[in-house]
């Protein structure tokens, strides 16, 4: 099994509204390209904010997403948990989380969104320096004011 590259996106600003910004522009951008998408948080407030972004991120446009404490009879491509995912299901994470999951090697490609926070920054670091001591790829994006993927 081929192992993960890694996406690092340094915000500018320290602001929820930013990262939940960036965070729906990725999976967006994601799902155009017709990837399956888990979102993984520490915490169902987390996912659940992100699931209501998801709504009200672009009126042109429809994301197919669930958390997946619901139970949809159909997979959608946009998953949003705090949990490990079901094996085989997306192939892009994107870590909303302080650490990096267990499950991260399930993936063929991990996007980590970090703000301009330094609590934040410092739990970004710890998980590139985690990415770098497994000899994974690693990209890292510096995001200006106007995004630009």
């Amino acid at each position: 099994m081929a192992m993960p590259s890694i996406d690092f996106y340094i915000l500018p600003g320290s602001t929820v509204a930013s990262y939940l910004d960036v965070t729906c522009r990725l999976v967006d951008k994601a799902y155009q390209q017709k990837h399956r998408v888990y979102i993984y948080t520490d915490h169902r407030p987390l996912a659940s904010q992100i699931d209501a972004q998801l709504w009200l991120f672009d009126e042109a446009s429809f994301l197919p997403h669930q958390l997946t404490t619901e139970k949809l009879t159909l997979p959608v491509p946009i998953q949003i948990g705090y949990d490990a995912p079901s094996e085989d299901q997306c192939d892009i994470l994107v870590n909303l989380s302080s650490r990096v999951p267990t499950f991260y090697a399930q993936f063929n490609r991990i996007l980590e969104i970090v703000i301009g926070d330094p609590d934040a920054q410092a739990l970004g670091r710890e998980r590139y320096r985690f990415y770098r001591t497994h000899d994974l790829e690693i990209t890292t994006h510096k995001l200006q004011t106007t995004l630009s993927l």
